[in-house]
């Protein structure tokens, strides 16, 4: 499995600073094994934005060769929450209320760039707009909204 890990650009908020690293250990800490397994790298965290690289891996692919539209809904999933953490300082607890994704274009042998921006950050609900590309193509789109639970 990929590591966790890229140091790039992170955002200072209310004397608290998330890192990219920061960020890392926040999915170590607080996601389901499967989910580490899918090897997301956060490139970057901003104030309510987030990057994430999904690396290609044919354990992803499904019937066809593509990449699945699960792992690709799990990745936005997952980007989502780092955005959150980025805006509050840290991880907070929260949870996915909904989330809806359209499949643009067939990803094939390529990683996959997840961009998150929030929308609105009350103080319960967290809005999300994700675009995932691939070879500065858009293959997916998906909004988000968590509960803010902590």
């Amino acid at each position: 499995m990929e590591d966790l890990l890229v140091h790039a650009h992170s955002v200072h908020h209310d004397g608290v600073t998330v890192k990219p690293e920061d960020a890392a250990g926040i999915l170590r800490d607080n996601f389901a094994p499967w989910v580490l397994e899918l090897g997301l790298v956060v490139e970057e965290v901003g104030d309510g934005t987030a990057v994430l690289r999904l690396p290609w891996s044919d354990r992803l692919a499904r019937e066809g060769g593509a990449m699945s539209g699960q792992a690709l809904m799990a990745a936005a999933d997952t980007a989502v929450v780092i955005a959150v953490a980025g805006a509050k300082g840290g991880f907070v607890p929260m949870t996915t209320v909904q989330l809806n994704t359209a499949f643009m274009r067939p990803v094939v042998g390529t990683d996959v760039s997840v961009t998150v921006k929030l929308g609105k950050l009350g103080r319960t609900l967290a809005f999300a707009d994700i675009v995932m590309t691939a070879n500065d193509a858009t293959v997916a789109q998906a909004s988000a909204v968590y509960a803010i639970i902590g």
